[in-house]
């Protein structure tokens, strides 16, 4: 499976990324490539953020049933809203189940994919050796590079540090003295877990997210005998997820209507927190939805807790000992864990992916990716963005854009192939999606809530979300238009 090569090999397809998106690639392209597929991963084994985020309390916020494969529904989801373990698992029973396993190329990380004009084949530079390919997925993520923030003093802290995606297990934190930098979506799960734990944890915290209850449940084997054994069980109570989560698309869109969550956030906020200087630390000063909106029933009885302090002023320096906040006060601590969150300025791997040119496609972005369908980009012929600029997610699974993007890459893939070509969209088409993708996002609370977020690039525009509903997305991508595509001879017979 892992092999080196003196030479290069070739593939119809090439998947860069083995998580939700690059299983999914190579399954439902399977057609196409005939079996003539290989998905390099970095890590030593298959899963993305699956495989990575193992922190204490890590667990999906969307439920399970709504958060795996269309075609490969599952009846052995132990909790309405899956654990990281539970997640991993199923995507190893995936991989296993369609024969990818004998595909996977672990410990492989791609360091270049280059277009040659002359052969209209990408070549691909690994730590294996050189392979080449027809087709390209890049299916690497948005959330694979953690976002580290550059704090003076920090090689020098005598205790470990790390980041949440990258748990260090062997530190026992057990009597210690915490800090937690962020209070993100991977903050609010790990924080609850390890406070009990530690002798005190100091919680540094840059904006107040909102926070809505979880209501998570056990699913019982009753039910799960049903989602196993009974026709339509599980796509009706898909569906019904489906629907419920679409509805709420309408708050996105219309800020107004997110004073009713609000108002749901803020008697959460209450329940759980008597104290009022804590209550006002916690209590969010922008629009619901505006920052991605978290669940947790845990989060605010922690931060309750007598040995937790929660800090607004922000980090200044860190000491051998310690961390000083922006007033110049020092916390002495024993460990320090970052949940800020990854680096979503643009993909993992967009500054080695070089057209024909040699331009490499971050370059051709500037600070604002554009993609087509967030998918292709034109002048990076039969090349694949799977969680692309706009394609990610506010309010739903994002496991169903992946699944509609496949079906836009299927078409032109085809397409291509059936022309003996190269396929790409148009400039015009790429520059018109972008300009629907800023008409759908002008009025949302992604752009009017009050807020930064890391849904807005540099340049302040929503390059990261899709700002529609799954069917708007869907009905986009199933209709393959070959006039918003150029069209290319290649000098290789397939």
């Amino acid at each position: 499976m892992t092999t080196p090569r003196s030479s290069p090999d070739h593939h119809v397809l090439a998947v860069i990324g083995s998580g939700f998106a690059g299983i999914g690639a190579a399954i439902r392209l399977e057609s196409l490539h005939k079996g003539s597929v290989v998905l390099f991963e970095r890590a030593s084994t298959l899963g993305g953020v699956w495989r990575d985020n193992d922190y204490p309390g890590a667990a999906c916020d969307v439920q399970s049933l709504l958060y795996s494969f269309s075609f490969a529904p599952s009846h052995r989801w132990r909790h309405t809203y899956a654990r990281q373990s539970e997640i991993r698992a199923y995507l190893d029973d995936v991989a296993r189940t369609h024969g990818l396993l004998p595909r996977l190329r672990t410990n492989c990380p791609v360091t270049s994919v280059t277009r040659d004009a002359s052969t209209g084949r990408w070549t691909l530079e690994t730590a294996r050796g050189t392979s080449t390919a027809d087709h390209v997925v890049v299916a690497t993520g948005s959330l694979a590079d953690p976002s580290l923030p550059s704090i003076e003093g920090i090689d020098d802290f005598d205790g470990p540090v790390f980041h949440s995606s990258q748990w260090d297990h062997d530190v026992d934190l057990t009597g210690k003295r915490v800090a937690v930098v962020g209070t993100g979506a991977s903050a609010i799960q790990f924080v609850p877990k390890i406070q009990p734990l530690v002798q005190s944890l100091t919680v540094f915290q840059r904006t107040a997210p909102w926070v809505m209850p979880r209501d998570d449940q056990p699913i019982s084997a009753k039910k799960r005998r049903l989602l196993k054994s009974v026709p339509g069980f599980q796509r009706a109570a898909r569906a019904k997820i489906y629907a419920e989560r679409e509805i709420k698309l309408l708050a996105f869109r219309n800020p107004a209507l997110m004073r009713i969550g609000e108002k749901e956030g803020r008697a959460h906020l209450h329940h759980a927190v008597s104290d009022p200087v804590l209550r006002e630390k916690l209590t969010p000063s922008y629009r619901m939805g505006c920052k991605r909106i978290l669940l947790s029933d845990e989060y605010y009885p922690a931060l309750a807790q007598p040995n937790v302090a929660v800090e607004t002023v922000g980090v200044s320096t860190v000491t051998r000992t310690g961390v000083v906040d922006a007033n110049g006060t020092t916390h002495e601590v024993d460990a320090i864990i970052f949940g800020t969150g990854f680096d979503t300025s643009r993909l993992p791997l967009t500054d080695s992916i070089i057209d024909e040119n040699g331009r490499t496609m971050a370059d051709s972005w500037g600070e604002s990716p554009r993609a087509y369908l967030g998918t292709t980009v034109a002048g990076f012929p039969n090349l694949y963005l799977m969680h692309g600029p706009n394609i990610a997610l506010g309010h739903t699974s994002v496991i169903m854009m992946f699944e509609s993007q496949l079906q836009y890459i299927e078409r032109a893939m085809r397409h291509a192939i059936e022309a003996r070509g190269s396929i790409e969209p148009t400039e015009r088409a790429q520059a018109e999606y972008s300009e629907r993708i800023d008409e759908l996002t002008e009025g949302t609370v992604w752009t009017s809530g009050g807020c930064s977020s890391w849904y807005l690039d540099p340049a302040g525009r929503n390059s990261n979300l899709w700002p529609g509903s799954i069917l708007g997305y869907r009905s986009r991508a199933v209709r393959f238009d070959p006039a918003r595509h150029n069209v290319r001879p290649t000098a290789v017979s397939r």
